[in-house]
């Protein structure tokens, strides 16, 4: 099943796993030494990541390396731009119109 990646990051250990492996490429015990859940817990985690596509897993040897994908987080910039772009036009708005009332409040004095 291949999961979007605002399911991802809903989730606020799979966040601090991005956050993580933004910074370093870390094998699956290095990041799970990061958290209080159990080994299953935190491979789980990876596993819904990897779906989405915000991680890849290299194999080393016998060891597993994580890597983060942040391209994906695109889509999750693009989708949050629209409301802010909203939200930006009602903040100007709203500050025009204080700005007039202002205005013609101090005409009529």
């Amino acid at each position: 099943m291949r999961r979007d990646v605002f399911q991802a990051i809903a989730d606020p250990t799979r966040r601090q796993i991005i956050n993580l492996l933004a910074h370093e490429t870390m094998n699956l015990n290095a990041v799970a030494d990061n958290f209080d859940i159990s080994r299953p817990a935190i491979s789980k985690h990876i596993k819904i990541l990897t779906e989405c596509g915000l991680i890849t897993i290299q194999q080393e040897g016998r060891e597993r390396y994580c890597n983060a994908n942040l391209k994906q987080l695109k889509q999750v910039a693009d989708w949050t731009a629209q409301y802010s772009a909203f939200w930006d036009k009602k903040l100007r708005s709203l500050a025009d119109f204080v700005e007039n009332d202002y205005k013609q409040s101090r005409k009529r004095k």
